[in-house]
């Protein structure tokens, strides 16, 4: 089994329920088994149309057979389920599900690109995987290094 990081955010409708029932949903997964859940973070929307509600972050460690590609296939299924729209780029959701980082894999397509291409830039992705795994190298370096380069994103655990 592969190790995988999945960023977990919402900030419509319920977002504490709906980051909840997604969690389920990894957790049964077919071929994976869920490790371990960041604490939660309250954060301001990066990116997108001004003036969105802020978001509720976390992290989910799996271990999991499923390929990338199907991995996000099942994470999209899941933002579905849970009324996920994909109208406007970096805008409000109900659920957003994103493969940060999959065990030896990096990839290009157009549908998938890993590791995350902008994990590195922004503070609710870094602080979670930090929580999980202090000693975690992404693209090469210190999450510490990356999390402290990223220092003024409002960002604060609940």
């Amino acid at each position: 089994m592969k190790q995988v990081y999945i960023g977990l955010g919402s900030n419509l409708g319920v977002p504490a329920t709906q980051l909840h029932q997604a969690i389920d949903r990894l957790a049964a997964l077919p071929d994976s088994q869920k490790l371990s859940l960041s604490p939660w973070y309250k954060t301001s929307a990066v990116g997108g149309p001004p003036d969105q509600p802020d978001y509720l972050n976390a992290v989910c460690s799996l271990q999991t057979d499923l390929s990338p590609e199907h991995l996000l296939t099942a994470l999209q299924a899941i933002e579905s389920e849970a009324g996920r729209e994909r109208t406007i780029r970096w805008g409000p959701r109900t659920l957003d599900l994103d493969i940060i980082w999959y065990e030896q894999v990096e990839l290009a397509t157009s549908r998938l690109t890993l590791p995350h291409p902008r994990a590195h830039l922004r503070a609710f992705v870094l602080q979670p995987l930090l929580d999980l795994n202090a000693d975690f190298l992404l693209h090469d370096m210190a999450l510490q290094a990356w999390r402290d380069a990223v220092d003024g994103q409002n960002i604060q655990q609940v």
